[in-house]
């Protein structure tokens, strides 16, 4: 559905855990009580066996823990590591940036990583430091601009860095995350149509009194209502 996987290694995606609602309303045109069937779910995430390593490793659920745990979208997160590393455990880029998430040494240090190579410390690391970058600027593309050319370089231009590593960079993680949003809103199912309909309650017609005339002693006419 995603950069979530890469090519090669992917598992076949799973069907989505559906949710039901049931809402009872009135229809506006009718004033007839109508039932229907809200049906909701969310899109799993593929499990990953990353290209480097001939071990699978449920990248998801750790992906998964750590956004939960720190408010970021797993979507931005898969789609950064995709452009990072590519899902490579083992990676290490020309300027020394480690693991799935590519940490720097310094970064890794600060975030108290003792080994980058570790998918789990790597990411549960890259995403703090992604939430952190996001609380800081308040706008995605600068968060992403800083996780690649760092904090100093978006503060000097205040805006993202005229770079063009960097503008790159912004612009590939930015349409990876934007497909893979809509990819998962697409694999959301519609509400389901009306499934039946409560009738509402008919009043049975008053049928009218039956009147009957007479005339008194004197002569006038009068009417009554037949018992």
């Amino acid at each position: 559905m995603l950069a979530a996987s890469p090519s090669r290694a992917a598992d076949p995606i799973p069907a989505p855990v559906v949710h039901k609602t049931q809402v009872v309303r009135a229809d506006p045109r009718t004033g007839k009580l109508v039932r229907s069937i809200v049906v909701s779910s969310r899109p799993a995430i593929t499990k990953i066996t990353p290209p480097a390593s001939g071990s699978s490793i449920n990248l998801n659920a750790i992906v998964d823990q750590a956004s939960r745990a720190h408010d970021v979208d797993p979507l931005l997160v898969h789609s950064i590591i995709k452009q990072e590393s590519n899902y490579n455990v083992h990676a290490v880029s020309n300027k020394g940036a480690q693991g799935l998430m590519q940490l720097t040494p310094s970064t890794a240090r600060m975030l108290g990583v003792s080994n980058s190579f570790d998918p789990q410390q790597n990411i549960e690391a890259g995403v703090k430091y992604l939430k952190y970058l996001q609380d800081l600027y308040k706008d995605d593309r600068l968060a992403l601009a800083a996780y690649n050319a760092g904090p100093g370089a978006v503060d000097k231009y205040k805006w993202i860095p005229p770079y063009a590593e960097t503008q790159n960079y912004v612009y590939q993680v930015g349409k990876r995350y934007g497909e893979a949003r809509r990819a998962a809103d697409a694999a959301k199912p519609a509400a389901v149509p009306v499934v039946d309909e409560v009738k509402a309650v008919e009043a049975k017609p008053v049928e009218p009194a039956k009147v009957e005339p007479f005339i008194d002693e004197n002569g006038r006419l009068h009417l009554k209502t037949a018992q």
